[in-house]
């Protein structure tokens, strides 16, 4: 790779209403009207890789303020070690939350940039085992009538993709009508999975586990209770259904978030999100704490970059393919994938990512930054 120092960082926020009724979505314990995505472009040799998360626009400013100019000025050819750097600049402020999608957008940034850099799809840079990332379909919130419902997991469906979720348990009483639509739409043959965001206790998401793999075959329960409840998470795996597997790891920020739900025997797959984990890098070590304990690694939404960075993780089960991620990906990049076969299969034709920001689309849903200069 030519000799290059990062000579600019620059970081943008949109924001995109919700297509939901009424303008919002819901899931078993938050009710939202827009998704914000968090943009971070690095450039260095005449080349820019960009990153990206999903959280409050205040994840822009501790962007701007805390990690761009400790980046600015570095050498891009080894991201992990800048992973390091920024992690211990993030100390005080907090490693996970807000620090830890700040430190993921610009871990994610530098990969692309290197492998632009080196005129290399970003899949090929990595120590990849698989071309291809299955998908499941995701969406179904508490909120959707049911036709809506209906239609959208059925939807996928159609597309060729074998394996949906839908949001459950905000009012548990109305999801085995819910769950009875589903399963009549989509048929007895796609695997149906669902995902109550940790809005139950103990022993109602055991009622639930239960009923849900009996009634409607649900082999895929996310987080029924709090996903830091590791006790409660490893007594549903060991009382429930033999053929439901528990879930969980969306919202690990550190390394020993994932050990403690690993060694805590919390879940039968383990999940992690590479805009909030650590970007790239933390999908590696991730990767390789799940195949050290026989544990598959599922991916956690963000497809047009989880499409890469999960190729290279050995014990891949599939990748979340979510409505609101979709939407806005497709809105603000140019390269975005669709599934083909049930799969999104990286686009080894073009560099990095393989994106490029539409910014006269993203322009409209602007709330931090200002639009780059025509080159």
């Amino acid at each position: 790779m030519e000799c290059a120092r990062i000579d600019a960082v620059d970081v943008h926020a949109f924001e995109l209403p919700t297509d939901g009724p009424g303008g919002t979505e819901q899931d078993g314990t938050l009710e939202w009207d827009s998704t914000t995505m968090v943009l971070v472009r690095v450039h260095a040799g005449g080349r820019t890789g960009l990153g990206y998360t999903y959280g409050d626009v205040s994840v822009a400013a501790f962007l701007s303020g805390t990690l761009a100019p400790l980046l600015t000025g570095r050498d891009p050819s080894s991201p992990p070690a800048l992973r390091e750097l920024m992690g211990r600049r993030i100390r005080n402020a907090g490693r996970p939350g807000v620090g830890a999608m700040a430190v993921s957008a610009a871990d994610i940034a530098l990969w692309d940039l290197k492998a632009r850099l080196l005129e290399l799809p970003l899949v090929h840079l990595l120590p990849a085992y698989h071309d291809r990332v299955p998908v499941y379909g995701s969406g179904g919130f508490t909120n959707y009538p049911p036709q809506r419902l209906a239609d959208q997991l059925a939807g996928w469906v159609e597309q060729g993709i074998p394996r949906v979720k839908l949001k459950t348990s905000r009012d548990p009483e109305s999801d085995p009508r819910r769950l009875a639509a589903v399963r009549r739409a989509i048929g007895e043959g796609p695997e149906l999975f669902t995902d109550a965001n940790g809005a139950l206790g103990r022993k109602e998401a055991l009622y639930w586990a239960r009923r849900f793999h009996e009634e409607w075959d649900v082999r895929w329960f996310e987080e029924p209770v709090s996903s830091a409840d590791i006790e409660g998470l490893r007594s549903l795996r060991e009382h429930g259904p033999a053929r439901l597997e528990i879930t969980a790891g969306e919202y690990a920020y550190t390394s020993r978030d994932f050990v403690n739900l690993v060694e805590g025997g919390a879940v039968d797959c383990l999940q992690a999100d590479v805009t909030r984990c650590g970007g790239v890098t933390a999908v590696l070590e991730t990767g390789g704490l799940a195949a050290a304990r026989d544990l598959d690694l599922s991916a956690h939404c963000a497809p047009a970059v989880s499409a890469h960075a999960f190729c290279a993780v050995r014990r891949l089960r599939h990748l979340e393919y979510f409505h609101d991620h979709v939407r806005f990906e497709h809105l603000v990049f140019d390269g975005t994938l669709s599934p083909d076969g049930g799969a999104l299969r990286p686009d080894t034709t073009r560099p990095g990512l393989g994106l490029d920001v539409k910014w006269a689309d993203a322009e409209p849903h602007r709330v931090y930054g200002t639009r780059p200069a025509p080159a």
